[in-house]
C-alpha cells in the first residue's frame, strides 16, 4: 500500500508539473496569434480557470461512482496529453480558420472565443485529474487524513517545478510541439508505473498497459526520429498560409518568424511584419529618416531604438555629417537572424564602421548610457502591446529628453490616414501628441497615408522648417532618394497639413500615455476592434468611460442591496463571506495580471518569466491555505471571523502598497544589478499576493461549516464565488481596468472592493456565523 501511495504521489507531482507547463505553453502560443498583446493574458488565464474548475467539479465528480479510479485516472491523463499536443497544433490554425490574413490583428471577441475553444479539452481534463487524484489518494490513506489538502500540496510542488522548467529548460531549448510531446511521454511513463501493479488483475488492465506502452513507443519514435520536427514545420506552413517560412523561433521577448520570397526577407515579430530586406518600404523609410535629418542643421550622433536594420540605418548613413549611429535592439535573436540571412542592405548597415550595434533594451540603454544625441529615432511601429507601449509614454519621452542635445530631435511614427478618419485612430494620435507635448517644448506632425511622422524637440527648428531650406540641405548633402522629390517635400511641409492635423485631433482624447496607464495601447486595441470586430468595437470604445468614481458608486450599492435583502428575507442570509471570497478571487486574478503588466512594462521580456511568476503566485496560495488550515487545526486563539476580517484589511493595505512598489522599481532600478534585485521582488510580490488569497478560503469554509451548512454546499458555494470573481477579474482586468484606470487605479479599485466586503461582513448580525 505504501509503495503504491508513493507512485500516486509522483503522479500528482507530474500532474501539477504538466498543468503549469500546458498553461504557459498554450499562453505563449496564443499570444503569438494575438500579436503579442499582453492584455489578452487576462482573457486566456480566465478561460483556463473557468474550464479547469468545470472539469474539476462536473467531470471529476464521476469519481465517486467509479470502481476503476486508477484506470480512469490513466485514461484521463492520456487524453490530456494527446489533447495538449492537438491544442498546440490548433493554435496555428486560428487565423486561417477565422479568415485573418498574415500580419493582420485579431479583435477582443475572437481572442475570447478562440482561446476558450483551444483550451477547452486540455483545461477540463486537467481539472478532472485533480478530483480523481484526491479520491485515489483518499483510498490509500487513513480515514482521518485530509486527502484534498495533501494532493494540493503535491500538485503545488509540481507546479513550482513546472514554472522553473518552463523558464530555464523548455522555453529556451524546445519549440512548443517538442515540449508537449516530451511532456506526453513523461505522462505515459507515469501511467505505466501506476498501472504496473494491476497487470495481474485481468484482461482490462493488461489492454490499457499495452495501449499506453504503445503510445510511449510511438511518441518516443516520433520525438527521436524527427517526425515531431516534420509536424512542427507542417503546422507552421498551415499557420503561415503557404508562405516560405525559413525560420520560426521563440525568444525571451516573443516569437520571430522569417519569410523569404525570391531573395526578399520579411521578419515578423509576434506575427507583425517589422523588417523588410533587401527592399524596404522605401517611401515610408525615406520620409521617416530624411525629413528629421534635414531639419537638423548638422546631425552627427544618431541613436536608433529598434527597427534600425532594413533601411533606416542605410538612409541615415547617406547623410555625410553623421559620424556615428548607435543601434539598440532588444532581442539578440533578431540580430543573429539578420546575420544568418544576409542581404546586401542589412550587411552594409550592420558592418559599417560608423554603426555600433547593442543587443540591449532601448530603455535600459538610455538609462545606463551617458551619451547625448542629435536625433533619436524610435523604430517601434505602434503601441500595440505593453512591450511596444514602453516607447510611447511620458516617462520614456522624459528619458529621451535627457539624452538629447539642446537642439536634438526625437522621431517616431504612428498609424495614420488621410481618408479613413475613425475616432479610435484620432484618439491614438491625439494621446501621443499630448504626451509628447507634456515633455517637449516644440512638436511637429507631418500626416501621411499609412504613417504620421512625429518630431519633438526643445529647440524651435522643427516648427519653423520650410521646404526651400530642406531642399537646399538635401542638395548640399548630395543625398540620392527614390521618393523624396522636391514637389513631394513641398507637399509634405505645406502649412495646411498642420491645420489639418489640428482639426483631426481637435475633439479627441487629450489624456497622457503613462508606463502604468497605457491608454495608447487601449486606443490601438479599440482601433483593431473597429477594423476587425466593428460591432464589438463600438461597445469596447465605451470602456474608456470607466473611472473610479463610477466604480465607487456601483460598489456602494452592494451594502445597500445586502441590507435590503436581509430585511426582506424570511430567514437570516449569510451574504458577506461569499461576496468577500468573490472579491478575493477577483483580487487574486488582478494581482497576477498587475505583476505581469508591471514586469513587462519595466523589463519587456515577461514571456520568459511568466512561468515563474504564475508558479510563485500558486505556491503562495497553497502556502496561505496550509498556514490558515494549520492555525485552525491547532486551536488558534483569534476567532475565525475576526481573523477573516483582519485578512480583508491586510488585502486592502497590500493593494494600496503595490503601485508604490512598482513605481519605485521603475524609477530607481537604473542598473543591471538593481534590475536583477527587482526581479526577485516581483517573485516575492507574486508569492505574497497568492498567500493572502489562499489564506482566506479555509477560514470561509470554517465559518460556513460552523453555520450548520453542509460540506458539499459550502464548498460549491465558496468555490463558485472564488471562480466567478477570478473569471471576471481576468476578463475585464486585462483589457479594461489596467489600460484605462492604470496600475494605481486598478489596485485602488481592489482596495475599494475589499472595503465594501469588509463593511458588509461587519454589518451582519452577531452570531450569524458560528465559529467552531
Amino acid at each position: 500500500m505504501a509503495f503504491m501511495k508513493r507512485r500516486v504521489c509522483v503522479a500528482i507531482l507530474v500532474m501539477g508539473f504538466s498543468g503549469l507547463v500546458a498553461e504557459i505553453l498554450l499562453l505563449r502560443e496564443l499570444l503569438i496569434v494575438f500579436s503579442g498583446n499582453e492584455l489578452s493574458i487576462g482573457i486566456i488565464l480566465a478561460n483556463w480557470l473557468l474550464l479547469e474548475a468545470f472539469g474539476c467539479y462536473f467531470v471529476g465528480r464521476r469519481t465517486e461512482r467509479s470502481r476503476r479510479r486508477l484506470m480512469d485516472f490513466t485514461f484521463l491523463t492520456v487524453l490530456f496529453s494527446l489533447a495538449l499536443v492537438l491544442a498546440v497544433f490548433l493554435t496555428r490554425l486560428i487565423k486561417p480558420l477565422l479568415g485573418v490574413s498574415i500580419g493582420e490583428s485579431i479583435g477582443v471577441m475572437p481572442m475570447f472565443y478562440s482561446s476558450l475553444l483551444i483550451l477547452l479539452p486540455v483545461s477540463i481534463l486537467h481539472g478532472a485529474l485533480f478530483t480523481y487524484s484526491c479520491q485515489i489518494y483518499a483510498d490509500l490513506s487513513a480515514r482521518n487524513a485530509s486527502p484534498a489538502g495533501r494532493v494540493y500540496v503535491y500538485e503545488t510542488v509540481g507546479t513550482i517545478i513546472g514554472g522553473i522548467a518552463c523558464t530555464y529548460l523548455l522555453i529556451p531549448h524546445l519549440h512548443a510541439l517538442q515540449a508537449v510531446v516530451w511532456l506526453a511521454l513523461l505522462n505515459f511513463a507515469v501511467c505505466l508505473v501506476l498501472l504496473a501493479p494491476l497487470r495481474q488483475a485481468g484482461a482490462g488492465p493488461k489492454a490499457v498497459l499495452a495501449a499506453v506502452g504503445g503510445l510511449l513507443v510511438l511518441g518516443g519514435y516520433a520525438a527521436l526520429s524527427g517526425q515531431v520536427e516534420r509536424w512542427h514545420h507542417h503546422a507552421i506552413k498551415v499557420q503561415w498560409q503557404g508562405l516560405n517560412v525559413v525560420h520560426y523561433q521563440h525568444s525571451p521577448y516573443g516569437n520571430i518568424s522569417v519569410v523569404e520570397n525570391e531573395g526578399q526577407y520579411i521578419y515578423f515579430l509576434d506575427g507583425v511584419a517589422a523588417i523588410f530586406a533587401p527592399i524596404p518600404d522605401i517611401p515610408m523609410v525615406e520620409k521617416f529618416v530624411n525629413i528629421p535629418l534635414l531639419v537638423h542643421p548638422e546631425p552627427r550622433e544618431v541613436l536608433v531604438l529598434s527597427g534600425g536594420a532594413g533601411g533606416v540605418i542605410n538612409e541615415i548613413l547617406k547623410h555625410p555629417t553623421v559620424d556615428s549611429v548607435e543601434y539598440a535592439e532588444q532581442d539578440p535573436l533578431l540580430l543573429e537572424l539578420l546575420e544568418r540571412f544576409p542581404t546586401p542592405l542589412t550587411v552594409s548597415e550592420l558592418t559599417d564602421p560608423k554603426v555600433r550595434v547593442h543587443p540591449i533594451d532601448g530603455r535600459l540603454w538610455l538609462k545606463t548610457s551617458r551619451e547625448r544625441y542629435d536625433l533619436i529615432f524610435i523604430g517601434v511601429a505602434e503601441p500595440a502591446n505593453l512591450q511596444a507601449n514602453r516607447y510611447f509614454t511620458a516617462e520614456f519621452f522624459a528619458l529621451v529628453q535627457s539624452r538629447l542635445k539642446p537642439d536634438g530631435i526625437v522621431v517616431l511614427g504612428l498609424p495614420g490616414s488621410l481618408t479613413f478618419l475613425n475616432d479610435e485612430l484620432k484618439n491614438l494620435n491625439s494621446s501621443i501628441f499630448h504626451t509628447l507635448e507634456s515633455v517637449f517644448a516644440h512638436l511637429r506632425v507631418i500626416p501621411g497615408d499609412g504613417r504620421n511622422l512625429f518630431m519633438a524637440s526643445d529647440a524651435p527648428a522643427i516648427t519653423t522648417l520650410d521646404a526651400p531650406k530642406l531642399l537646399a540641405r538635401l542638395e548640399a548633402r548630395e543625398i540620392s532618394t527614390e521618393g523624396m522629390m522636391p514637389w513631394h517635400i513641398e507637399r509634405q511641409l505645406h502649412p495646411g497639413w498642420q491645420e489639418w492635423f489640428a482639426d483631426f485631433i481637435a475633439d479627441s482624447s487629450r489624456k497622457i500615455n503613462y508606463d502604468f496607464q497605457p491608454l495608447a495601447m487601449f486606443y490601438q486595441l479599440t482601433h483593431w476592434n473597429a477594423l476587425y470586430s466593428p460591432a464589438f468595437g463600438r461597445l469596447f470604445q465605451q470602456f474608456e468611460r470607466v473611472n473610479l468614481g463610477s466604480g465607487a458608486l456601483l460598489l456602494l450599492g452592494l451594502p445597500v442591496a445586502c441590507l435590503l435583502a436581509r430585511r426582506l428575507a424570511v430567514r437570516p442570509l449569510r451574504l458577506g463571506i461569499p461576496l468577500a471570497i468573490a472579491g478575493t478571487g477577483f483580487a487574486g486574478m488582478i494581482y497576477s495580471l498587475v505583476v505581469i503588466f508591471a514586469f513587462q512594462t519595466i523589463y519587456g521580456y515577461v514571456f520568459s518569466w511568466i512561468g515563474l511568476l504564475v508558479a510563485a503566485f500558486m505556491a503562495g496560495a497553497a502556502a496561505g491555505a496550509m498556514l490558515t488550515s494549520a492555525a485552525l487545526g491547532g486551536g488558534v486563539k483569534t476567532a475565525p471571523l475576526k481573523l477573516f476580517k483582519q485578512l480583508e484589511l491586510v488585502i486592502i493595505g497590500f493593494s494600496l502598497l503595490l503601485p508604490l512598489l512598482f513605481v519605485a522599481i521603475n524609477a530607481y532600478a537604473l542598473s543591471e544589478s538593481a534590475l536583477l534585485f527587482a526581479r526577485l521582488l516581483f517573485l516575492l510580490v507574486s508569492l505574497a499576493g497568492g498567500l493572502l488569497v489562499g489564506a482566506q478560503f479555509p477560514l470561509a469554509n470554517q465559518l460556513y461549516l460552523g453555520s450548520q451548512t453542509g460540506l458539499s454546499h459550502t464548498a460549491a458555494l465558496l468555490y463558485t464565488s472564488d471562480l466567478l470573481g477570478g473569471w471576471v477579474g481576468g476578463i475585464i482586468g486585462g483589457v479594461v481596468l489596467l489600460p484605462v484606470l492604470g496600475l494605481t487605479g486598478t489596485c485602488m479599485a481592489i482596495g475599494m472592493l475589499k472595503v465594501v466586503s469588509f463593511v458588509i461582513i461587519s454589518s451582519e448580525p452577531a452570531g450569524l456565523y458560528k465559529e467552531v
